[in-house]
């Protein structure tokens, strides 16, 4: 998305030179703060391809792979969980550091939509926005859409197909109190010219039924040539706009902020809830201690209880976190941490329900499976023995090994056990596990509990290990009385193909957080004969089995999409990969897949093997088989199922390798597809369903219709066949890195 950026070194010229006379009564009014090149600016990776390709058949080729190093366009999908540096970076300009009044984040979309679009959003909007704020986004926009008409710049359009519901973007400013705005403008072939026809401009129905003269859209743009030029000179027009409202309404704007600010410090002492309580004992403290500090990333005050208390009959207990919404920034508190209901919105009365642009599920708590609790009414007691959250927070007591000890105990359920695990692997370290619960006095380790033993010449590299961890571990003199396994560092190999495979990159980044060493492997790599697969474990994050398979998108049952690659970039690992993969899983290897990438065992399969008879003769033999499940997904759509990613229950096997340190049920983040259900098993194969859908009140936040179909289907099922093992989750277990509390059922798939 490269005009916005190329745009930039233009405004600072002409606003540095007074290009207009009226550019001195904007700066003397208002302080322009710009971000040059905000990813996904295409800046850098994007201008390289560019230009490599240039002047041949592939120029305006799409990047191969994610133009970021982990997570691609969905770093704009990050603005709650603060992940990524960059989105970092950006938060802190509005949560920490400015308080900017108004902040607008320009994109760029499809080169056949209309040519650009301001604000106000379509609906859905968040209700947790107070209404001052969409009535400011709309005197902004109007202005926009004004200004540029005015200035002859055709198709801008508003209240157009993007929706303000769901907070994730850039524009999570809006729920801090800033009149947060989006803009998109229609793309070139990234710098190169492309020619529109009228007809081949399409729209979305979400506030333009057709692409024709309406109230959203006053003046059409006919078609023609498109150029990155045309882009920076919609991009320069809208921001004298911009500047131009905001100088005009100088004094209403920064007096709005204020009123805010007040207003929702006065909601949160009047309006339920009060305040939000997490216990200090939660079974994944190192997930509480990452909410406290992520929390206080988003500029919100935390508190503690300095004592125990009892409020409505419910105890809580001293060094528990509260989080009072007698805070500025209270729509964000409470959007973040209750469970999400989707505000269903339809095109008619009864008629079509209003689609949502992205997913309906966010809550911190529950992502994170932490136990929290609303209290709906101030408390003068409670308010009484509050004290602030020193930050960083942590749950550490003992900075070091005591005395005389030299075995350290972690428990499964700590997303953090499984960091320090897999760093003490890579270091040498002796790791074992528990195959039953283990207690010491109040202290219970449940089963796949690890321990952690140093020697003389591996106690300062323990030392240093349990010195990362933010919770407190437990520490003994040795573990010899307790049935242990062993554990191995894995030696993992990710599939990833050259499509901007957002997933994979999440889970590379996942990976790279908890120092999981892995590999990538090339679907295209896969198909050649002389590449063999070496590793314990294939992980396939969700992928698309047409690109896996062929490098290609098929549409329906015989339609296909060419890549917009270079031919070496758009290969699948055809029939012969696939066998490969299927080999190396009947010879003992591991596979990990889930989402769209389970359809890649489904149906028939088929591996043929060499061997050598008793007179020397090498023949071929071919085993056909199918796995014990399938996908009825589409069966469950045509019958009314949507679920555009939200919050399921799943309950899940106590006790078994893939579900250590798992409660017995937790949400895990779910799109849809696939349905799975699973049957009895032909020769030399078998399966276990170890997670399922309950029977009812399967939806746990978010928006699910019809979700009975989904009834008690399996979730996470463990294949063996021959030698080895297929693990297969319908849903992703890391979905952009905000799914802590379905992490360790990857992690357990590594180690098991």
């Amino acid at each position: 998305e490269v005009g916005p950026s190329q745009s930039a070194p233009l405004i600072v010229c002409n606003l540095i030179n007074l290009q207009k006379p009226e550019m001195k009564d904007w700066l003397d009014q208002v302080v322009y703060m710009m971000v040059p090149s905000h990813n996904p600016d295409g800046m850098q990776m994007v201008v390289e391809n560019y230009r490599k390709y240039k002047g041949t058949k592939y120029e305006g080729c799409s990047l191969p792979g994610v133009y970021h190093k982990y997570v691609g366009h969905d770093n704009n999908r990050d603005f709650i969980s603060l992940s990524q540096e960059d989105t970092r970076a950006i938060d802190r300009l509005f949560s920490k550091k400015w308080f900017p009044q108004v902040m607008i984040e320009k994109h760029q979309m499809g080169a056949t939509d209309v040519r650009y679009f301001a604000p106000p959003p379509h609906d859905p909007i968040a209700e947790n926005v107070d209404e001052a704020i969409w009535n400011w986004m709309r005197v902004f926009g109007s202005a926009m859409a004004k200004d540029m008409t005015a200035a002859g710049l055709a198709g801008v359009t508003q209240e157009y197909l993007f929706d303000d519901y769901w907070p994730g973007s850039t524009e999570t400013a809006i729920w801090k109190n800033m009149i947060g705005m989006l803009t998109e403008c229609a793309s070139a072939n990234v710098a190169s010219p492309v020619w529109i026809e009228k007809n081949e401009i399409q729209v979305d129905g979400k506030g333009l039924g057709e692409y024709k003269k309406s109230i959203n859209m006053p003046m059409p743009w006919p078609g023609g040539w498109w150029r990155l030029g045309d882009i920076v000179q919609y991009e320069i027009e809208s921001t004298w706009s911009l500047l131009r409202t905001a100088s005009v309404y100088r004094a209403d704007i920064l007096k709005l902020r204020n009123d805010l600010c007040r207003k929702e410090v006065a909601n949160g002492r009047s309006q339920s809830p009060a305040y939000y309580i997490l216990p200090v004992c939660q079974p994944d403290q190192s997930e509480l201690v990452n909410l406290v500090n992520l929390l206080d990333e988003h500029g919100i005050t935390i508190y503690q209880l300095a004592s125990d208390i009892k409020i409505n009959g419910q105890c809580f207990h001293e060094g528990d976190i509260v989080i009072p919404l007698a805070q500025p920034f209270r729509p964000f508190i409470k959007e973040v941490m209750e469970k999400q209901v989707f505000p269903e919105r339809h095109y008619t009365p009864g008629g079509e329900m209003i689609r949502p642009y992205d997913i309906t599920t966010w809550s911190l708590p529950l992502h994170r499976s932490l136990k929290c609790s609303e209290i709906p009414k101030t408390d003068s007691l409670l308010d009484a023995s509050l004290m602030k959250v020193v930050i960083p927070y942590s749950l550490r007591k003992s900075p070091s090994i005591p005395s005389g000890k030299n075995t350290v105990w972690l428990s499964a359920t700590n997303n953090g056990s499984y960091a320090a695990v897999f760093t003490a692997l890579s270091g040498g370290l002796k790791v074992e596990r528990t195959s039953t619960a283990v207690t010491f006095g109040e202290n219970t380790f449940p089963a796949g509990s690890f321990v952690i033993s140093a020697g003389k010449d591996s106690y300062d590299a323990l030392n240093r290990l349990i010195q990362s961890l933010t919770y407190e571990p437990f520490f003994s003199d040795n573990s010899e009385h307790f049935l242990l396994q062993p554990v191995k560092l894995p030696s993992v190999v990710l599939v990833e193909s050259w499509f901007h495979e957002m997933d994979a990159g999440w889970t590379r980044y996942v990976l790279d957080q908890y120092h999981i060493p892995y590999d990538i492997i090339r679907p295209s790599e896969l198909a050649n004969p002389k590449k063999e697969i070496t590793a314990d474990i294939l992980i396939i994050p969700d992928q698309d089995k047409s690109v896996l398979m062929e490098g290609k998108y098929k549409r329906g049952s015989d339609s296909y999409m060419t890549a917009d690659y270079p031919p070496e970039y758009a290969k699948g690992m055809g029939k012969e990969g696939l066998e490969k993969v299927l080999r190396f899983m009947n010879k003992g290897g591991r596979i990990v897949a889930w989402g769209r990438s389970v359809s890649l065992f489904e149906g028939l399969l088929e591996i043929k093997e060499k061997t050598t008879g008793k007179d020397k003769t090498v023949q071929e033999e071919k085993e056909e088989f199918v796995l014990p499940f399938r996908d009825i997904s589409e069966n469950l759509s045509k019958a009314g199922l949507v679920c555009p990613g939200s919050l399921m229950k799943v309950n899940f096997l106590p006790d078994h390798p893939l579900t250590y340190g798992m409660p017995s049920s937790a949400g895990v983040f779910y799109r849809g597809r696939p349905a799975i259900r699973t049957f009895v098993p032909g020769f030399d194969m078998d399966r276990r369903v170890v997670g399922s859908f309950p029977e009812k009140d399967i939806l746990m936040s978010g928006y699910c219709s019809k979700e009975e179909l989904l009834s008690e289907l399996p979730t996470a099922i463990l294949i063996t066949k021959g030698k080895g093992q297929l693990v297969l989750f319908s849903f992703s277990p890391v979905f952009r890195a905000s799914m802590q509390g379905t992490y360790k059922l990857l992690f357990n798939a590594l180690l098991m």
